[in-house]
């Protein structure tokens, strides 16, 4: 579904405190511009927000950054995060923002950034073959995220398809996974989940969850 331009949504985003209008200055660095040594979770194409909204405030020890593509997403996630943060009346201290084409996410981190975890939630599943390379999980992004990885990917998705091709990506890309299951909310990690409205839909749909915990193989 395409996303009707918002004139408004940019300079919005290039007002908010917490939003990195040049992203790429920080590459090396973001743990500087957190001042404190807290772990650094990334969540990859975090839409409108749903996901961080709840996971960032709920966790000020913990280090967030949030990415998408559109400024009118991002400017939603925005909106929600200065609401979920004002309900808890706490600092906005331990959460940034901004927009990248995920392609290109090794123009903005290094391995100096050291990222704890990485979110891949309920990203585009681009069906058709000619169009699969563009996938979050494919194994050209996963050798991108390595560079700057210390840790794990969490990855959930509701299609069939994605996650079950995305298990050749990440062997491809030499991760190994740690955990797997076609229903996460009958899982253990059920209570560590974060519900989404998107989550939520597919779920009401009969939809089942499913979600994998994937780490860089030890050489």
């Amino acid at each position: 579904m395409r996303i009707r331009c918002k004139p408004w949504a940019k300079p919005e985003l290039e007002a908010c405190g917490f939003c990195i209008n040049e992203p790429e200055t920080l590459k090396g660095k973001w743990r500087c511009e957190f001042k404190n040594d807290a772990p650094l979770y990334l969540e990859l194409g975090c839409g409108k927000g749903g996901f961080i909204s709840q996971a960032a405030p709920s966790n000020p020890d913990i280090n967030y950054i949030a990415v998408d593509i559109k400024n009118e997403m991002l400017v939603l996630a925005k909106r929600k995060l200065e609401d979920a943060y004002k309900e808890k009346n706490i600092q906005m201290d331990n959460v940034r923002i901004f927009i990248k084409n995920i392609e290109q996410i090794d123009n903005v981190f290094d391995e100096a950034d050291c990222v704890d975890r990485i979110y891949i939630n309920f990203c585009n599943p681009w069906p058709k073959t000619k169009h699969k390379k563009r996938r979050l999980t494919h194994f050209r992004q996963l050798e991108k995220y390595k560079t700057f990885l210390n840790g794990e990917i969490w990855f959930k998705t509701d299609d069939d398809g994605l996650f079950n091709e995305s298990f050749d990506y990440f062997e491809q890309a030499g991760f190994e996974i740690k955990f797997k299951t076609c229903d996460l909310h009958n899982s253990e990690y059920a209570d560590r989940n974060y519900i989404t409205e998107h989550e939520k839909m597919f779920t009401d749909e009969g939809k089942k969850i499913k979600f994998l915990i994937a780490n860089p193989k030890k050489i």
